[in-house]
């Protein structure tokens, strides 16, 4: 939830970050069964990639699957954190969360190790070794990790940063655009239109509220908030509200077409028996409402109904012919609703 009452456009800052489209593209290339337009690409990449990149892919994962690393964005230079926040935003990565948690002393208080170690080892394997290797050597694991990333650079980042960093920034810009021309609120629904919507009642402040599992409230009123596009971290948006740092929304540059709700809604759709016959004829041929009502002995107000449905949630396309009109099920659509339902429950 970002709170936009009475805050101007001054409060947000659009930015391109290299290192923010870094980790992106390190999630993809660990979890490529969730971006199949980019499968191709990353199978071919840890191929061809020596086995330090390799080995440094499976150890450092965790820094960018559940959670994304804070480090990763502004201020992004490593050295740029102390040893103690270096380790804290790391132990946080390690558990994939930060509710109940508090390691701000993780180097020097045995609780917190303990903490983390319980945490971490309750998920899969990487993610208590990386544990163990800022408990044992804060200082050797940054460096390691400093290390791994520059390897990346040189095996597949500086490309690929030289084909997207055009896209990104001409997304930056129009944002900073729609910032200054329409405002913060149809600025921010507009990162996406399909799981973000302005509330505004009498109960509270106007906000936008985003569709994610997390509950967080960002108030740019008390602290600016950085926005940086994406395209390899498509579908998700991310939105970063660590403990005294900005938080920062990193939004796909292309928004997913689809929420959890539309995707939910159209698989109910097909589980009325009497509607899955319906879209059975019409998968065939397109037909009219008499046709149906006739094959499927209901009443005609009792098709156009279902009809209704199927036309509000995008399954059914409409033929004009003449003075006859003919449904017909938009198969395209019918067979995106996998592939629709896998894209929302990632966003």
């Amino acid at each position: 939830m970002i709170v936009v009452e009475g805050v101007d456009a001054d409060r947000f800052k659009v930015a391109v970050s290299p290192l923010a489209e870094l980790a992106a593209s390190l999630h993809v290339l660990t979890e490529h069964a969730h971006h199949p337009e980019h499968a191709g690409w990353a199978a071919e990449t840890i191929r061809t990639a020596p086995p330090p990149f390799r080995s440094g892919l499976r150890r450092f994962a965790p820094l960018w699957t559940a959670l994304r690393w804070r480090a990763f964005y502004p201020p992004t230079a490593l050295n740029a954190f102390s040893l103690d926040q270096f380790a804290e935003l790391t132990a946080y990565t390690c558990v994939s969360g930060y509710r109940g948690f508090d390691f701000s002393r993780l180097l020097h208080d045995p609780a917190q190790a303990t903490a983390l170690r319980q945490a971490a080892s309750r998920l899969p394997a990487p993610h208590l070794r990386l544990a163990e290797d800022l408990l044992n050597d804060a200082e050797k694991l940054r460096a390691d990790t400093d290390t791994f990333l520059n390897l990346c650079k040189e095996v597949f980042f500086n490309d690929l940063w030289s084909d997207v960093e055009p896209t990104l920034t001409r997304a930056a810009h129009l944002l900073r655009r729609r910032l200054a021309n329409e405002g913060p609120a149809a600025a921010l629904v507009s990162l996406s239109p399909s799981s973000a919507q302005l509330a505004t009642t009498s109960k509270g402040p106007t906000r936008v509220i985003f569709d994610k599992v997390h509950h967080a409230v960002i108030s740019p009123a008390r602290t600016p908030v950085l926005l940086i596009p994406t395209r390899y971290g498509a579908p998700h948006l991310l939105a970063k509200n660590e403990p005294r740092l900005p938080p920062v929304v990193h939004f796909p540059v292309e928004a997913p077409g689809v929420s959890v709700t539309l995707a939910r809604s159209r698989l109910l759709a097909l589980t009325d028996p009497s509607r899955a016959r319906l879209c059975r004829l019409i998968a065939r041929q397109a037909m009219t409402t008499a046709d149906l009502a006739e094959r499927l002995s209901m009443t005609r107000p009792q098709v156009s109904r279902h009809l209704r449905v199927l036309r509000e949630l995008g399954l059914v396309r409409v033929e004009r012919n003449g003075r006859y009109v003919h449904y017909g099920l938009d198969l395209e659509a019918v067979e995106r609703i996998g592939r629709d339902v896998a894209t929302a429950l990632q966003h």
